[in-house]
């Protein structure tokens, strides 16, 4: 007998055996998109259209009709026109009556009107059984097929056993359903395709504001004041020097604020004694965005790698390099060679390969793919442990490159201390506080909070006094 691999089955299903009758209503772009896929599937198709005429446009195998006409056909309608035309559906209530309507409407703009396109449906039809489905997939993803999009319908409604079948259409066609519920979820699914990057703004905002800060203030150390005391042209910095001193400061510090939402909500746990309280908003906005920001920060660690492997080829360092040789050569004369600075110098190129390495771990391990193929215990280890590691090491990275200079009044200018040194701020104060709270008389404390012990709480004062008299 011949077998049949896994590699030559179909992707959908597509069966001679299912011969559904579905109607769509609407020949636009992605009327015809989702007529075409569900016929390949094995469903019947029937167009409902105010102009009931054959187009080459439409899919060969399916029969256009007017609305009235294409309603008798089936039981499920997909509803592919915008809400300003759903009022030749009052026209067709006794045909609708008892039929399945998903409407798979988008709006122009966030809250558009009071209440959802698939509520207002419901309203207008309200013998039809409304569905919410389809409006997060664009007629793109429905001929490019599943593999080349997002393969997540969301679905709600009222009537389960219409939602039901909607989500077997789902299904059939490839497609991963999420039951989000009753109609009421309408509002929020209609909402979410208009979202651009909702949990990325704070994070952008924010890293763009430590860039053009750092960027500044590097420029008034390293270009202004030379050009004022020393009248020298420092210009080109700007290109290469300055963005390779900002980019590292920003990846450090945007990692450091990844974990300090997680410190400060320790020491409010403590502090209040419970975890049965709110976190204040701006708080829980944070700890959401946390991915995000590790995501920019490898980013920005990314360049910096990048723009240090320039350096060599860089003409001021060659032009550097070359007159100083020519110099010793001249006064022949050597520099002495230094074991402590050549520790250092190694030091600090290794404790940032490390980190580097770490950092990338990081952001692999956070990619949906990666994610759900670990354990909570496995993922908690790399993201809390590993990333705690690896902010110590990208301290510690930027804690060398400085050396004995942190201290040294000549790095001053303009009573400005070097960039690096102001980047250490947020890092330095989180490990700090992260090593407070992992001592054992402080770690049992919170421990035993997240578990459910309040300070305060009737009955933790009952056991206490259980305890006593025993």
């Amino acid at each position: 007998m011949e077998k049949t691999s896994a590699d030559s089955l179909p992707l959908t299903v597509n069966s001679s055996e299912k011969q559904e009758t579905v109607c769509i209503f609407g020949t636009g772009d992605f009327g015809r998109s989702l007529g075409l896929k569900m016929l390949q599937c094995g469903y019947s198709i029937v167009f409902g259209s105010r102009n009931p005429r054959m187009s080459s446009l439409l899919p060969n195998g399916a029969e256009v009709l007017s609305y009235s006409e294409a309603a008798q056909k089936s039981d499920i309608i997909i509803l592919a026109v915008h809400r300003e035309h759903y009022d030749f559906l009052t026209e067709l209530t006794e045909l609708l009556n008892g039929k399945i309507l998903v409407d798979i409407s988008n709006n122009l703009k966030i809250n558009q009107y009071p209440e959802s396109n698939a509520e207002y449906l419901a309203q207008l039809v309200p013998g039809a059984h409304v569905v919410k489905a389809f409006n997060t997939i664009s007629a793109w993803a429905l001929q490019s097929g599943a593999l080349d999009a997002s393969r997540q319908v969301f679905v709600c409604g009222n009537d389960s056993k219409a939602k039901q079948r909607v989500m077997d259409i789902v299904r059939t066609l490839g497609l991963t359903p999420l039951d989000q519920g009753s109609l009421i979820a309408a509002k929020e699914i209609e909402n979410y395709p208009l979202q651009l990057f909702p949990m990325w703004k704070f994070p952008f905002y924010l890293s763009a504001i430590l860039c053009v800060f750092f960027f500044f203030y590097c420029v008034i150390r390293e270009v202004i004041y030379p050009y004022v005391y020393e009248k020298k042209d420092s210009t080109f910095r700007m290109a290469i020097s300055i963005p390779n001193r900002v980019f590292p400061i920003a990846a450090l510090t945007l990692l450091a604020l990844v974990y300090l939402p997680g410190v400060i909500a320790a020491v409010l746990q403590l502090y209040r004694g419970t975890k049965y309280r709110r976190f204040p908003d701006w708080l829980d906005h944070w700890m959401l965005c946390r991915k995000q920001l590790g995501l920019i920060a490898l980013g920005f660690a990314f360049l910096h790698v990048i723009y240090t492997l320039v350096i060599p080829i860089r003409y001021y360092v060659r032009w550097t390099l070359r007159n100083m040789t020519i110099t010793q050569a001249t006064a022949k004369k050597e520099n002495p060679f230094s074991t402590t600075t050549a520790w250092l110098n190694d030091s600090y190129i290794s404790l940032g390969i490390l980190g580097f390495f770490l950092f990338v771990l990081l952001g692999i391990t956070s990619l949906p793919s990666v994610s759900n193929a670990v354990n909570w215990r496995e993922f908690r280890f790399v993201q809390s442990k590993l990333g705690y590691l690896t902010l110590i090491l990208c301290t510690a990275h930027t804690l060398v490159y400085g050396g004995k200079r942190f201290l040294s009044p000549s790095i001053l200018k303009w009573y400005l201390p070097s960039a690096y040194v102001i980047a250490l701020i947020i890092p330095c104060t989180v490990l700090v506080i992260k090593f407070i709270l992992i001592l054992p008389c402080i770690d049992r404390t919170l421990t035993r909070i997240r578990q459910g012990w309040e300070r305060n709480s009737k009955f933790s004062k009952l056991a206490l006094n259980v305890k006593t008299h025993i």
